[in-house]
């Protein structure tokens, strides 16, 4: 019994040094990845490109996340990542611009900047110290996120604002969802890989900002 103790005890130390490990390498590339989308978004800012750049961009990314899934354990997948995550930036500028083109534009951004890390940390912090298991959370997340895609090709051909305000502001609700969930998988052994914990947290602070600012654009309309 003795020895049974003993080695559950291992298990239990190993498990948190792992846990540790992928929440360690998990913000060192979010954050790296973060930084590295922000300037390829103030590159793309500077050229003035059209607004369906961002179009393109998602839709590329969208197919590397394919190729990361299939990756995510070799040593290309980091590349991969900021691939990813550049094409994504770079979509940005478009958008930044229109925004920035506006009426107090910078401090919009600003103000969607600072809310979503706000959102982000205050979430972490919370599933991180309190280790609670969102898992339950995920199905709902999911069925979620299909009705959003589905209200926003609808409101493509509708073009309502109140559906629009409505839309983002679920987007919002469900990234928290996601971050809350994502974070807590990592902690509770739930997520073991790094890269895949890494895009899907990155996923869900860009909707996130994208969601923000496109409230508060529409609100200062």
């Amino acid at each position: 019994m003795a020895f049974n103790h003993s080695y559950t005890g291992q298990k239990v130390a190993m498990s948190t040094v792992e846990t540790n490990k992928v929440l360690k390498n998990t913000y060192f590339l979010l954050a790296m990845t973060l930084a590295f989308s922000a300037i390829t978004a103030a590159i793309s800012m500077t050229m003035a490109l059209p607004r369906f750049t961002g179009l393109v961009c998602s839709l590329v990314a969208f197919g590397l996340l394919f190729v990361i899934q299939k990756k995510a354990n070799s040593s290309s997948a980091i590349g991969l990542v900021f691939l990813f995550t550049g094409l994504l930036g770079f979509g940005l500028g478009p958008l930044l611009n229109h925004y920035a083109a506006m009426p107090n534009g910078s401090l919009l951004i600003a103000q969607a900047l600072g809310s979503t890390a706000l959102v982000f940390f205050g979430l972490s912090a919370y599933a991180l110290t309190t280790k609670k298991d969102f898992s339950f959370m995920g199905g709902f997340l999911v069925v979620g996120m299909l009705v959003v895609i589905v209200s926003s090709l609808v409101n493509l051909f509708i073009g309502s604002s109140v559906a629009f305000i409505a839309i983002n502001a679920a987007v919002v609700l469900l990234m928290s969802g996601f971050i809350l969930y994502d974070t807590s998988r990592i902690v509770n052994g739930g997520e073991t890989n790094y890269i895949l914990a890494t895009v899907s947290l990155y996923l869900s602070i860009y909707n996130l900002f994208t969601s923000i600012l496109a409230l508060l654009g529409s609100s200062d309309d």
